[in-house]
């Protein structure tokens, strides 16, 4: 059995024979890579990727990749393509082929056909003496000295030399396209991401009570207030404006401090000067004030007015946090 130390010393091995690779992939970019990106930004298709094995399954992802960052691409596995899904190849559609060895035989039958077609056909591939690298338009070298496999066999290093080459391509792009966080956000609109880039303090406020009292009000209305809203605060409200908060915890240490409280009013007890975020501001600033400060909740207003309350439990539960 292998020792927990051997298993240690194989894993980091792997990761940094992995990290050398990736590296040198910056000599790989030139020229060809260049103008495949300009092919591709000015093309008025999509993008077609293609391969077979694991880079096949690189291909989905690089697709995936170009989707959510406003380049529309489409995922042909090779085998498939010549059996009828050639088809997917529009007419001015670039394609994409990935292939280490660039010799396949499902490669060396579809090229010659998406030349026919009169597609550009960019390779991204390890051997540049290849059939697909001397075939295609445009080049992009993958070529990494061994994979992690201890065999040399597995693919390991090289496909991961073409997810970063995928990767190259569409940051890119993205750039060429001014692709914004908005524009991330209208992709992303599930999850914790795309709700980090579109969630406003507005649509958590909404849901939420208002526990508010006037700034004479009794310690026992204060209370009730609290307790009924259930937010765990409640915003002192003079003349329409926000004076001050009341927390749970300010009772706490008002409780502790004075022995007689039966006169004590909301200005007795408030903390002046809260901490306070626009309504339309976004929901990850509002978590962000809450961290810093390391409070609970913020008091949101809106034209100068009280327009509610964001509790640390509310991003909890959107996936903020």
């Amino acid at each position: 059995m292998m020792s927990q130390s051997k298993i240690q010393t194989l894993a980091k091995e792997t990761i940094q024979l992995q990290a050398k690779a990736i590296s040198s992939l910056v000599e790989s970019i030139n020229i060809d890579f260049e103008k495949a990106v300009d092919v591709i930004f000015n093309s008025s298709g999509r993008v077609v990727i293609t391969g077979v094995g694991k880079s096949a399954i690189i291909a989905q992802k690089i697709v995936a990749t170009l989707n959510s960052t406003g380049t529309p691409s489409i995922y042909m596995h090779a085998a498939d393509a010549i059996h009828g899904d050639l088809g997917n190849i529009q007419k001015d559609d670039v394609v994409i082929c990935i292939s280490k060895s660039g010799t396949t035989p499902e490669i060396k039958v579809l090229v010659p056909f998406i030349q026919s077609f009169g597609n550009t056909l960019i390779a991204i591939t390890g051997n540049l003496k290849s059939f697909l690298a001397e075939e295609a338009n445009f080049v992009l070298d993958t070529h990494v000295e061994k994979e992690a496999c201890p065999n040399n066999l597995a693919p390991t290093t090289s496909t991961t030399a073409q997810l970063v080459m995928g990767d190259a391509l569409a940051i890119a792009l993205l750039n060429l396209r001014g692709f914004s966080s908005s524009d991330f956000a209208r992709y992303h609109p599930g999850g914790a991401l795309g709700k980090a880039l579109y969630l406003r303090v507005s649509d958590v406020t909404k849901h939420n009570q208002k526990p508010q009292v006037s700034i004479d009000a009794s310690l026992r209305d204060i209370i009730i207030e609290i307790s009924e809203k259930m937010l765990g605060v409640a915003a002192v409200i003079e003349d329409d404006k926000i004076v001050g908060i009341i927390t749970d915890g300010d009772l706490r240490r008002m409780l502790k401090n004075n022995t007689d409280v039966s006169q004590l009013k909301a200005k007795d007890i408030m903390s002046k000067n809260p901490k306070t975020i626009s309504n339309d501001a976004m929901a990850i600033d509002a978590m962000e004030i809450l961290e810093t400060n390391d409070i609970s909740q913020v008091i949101s207003e809106e034209n100068g007015k009280y327009a509610g309350v964001v509790h640390i439990h509310n991003l909890v539960k959107e996936g903020i946090i």
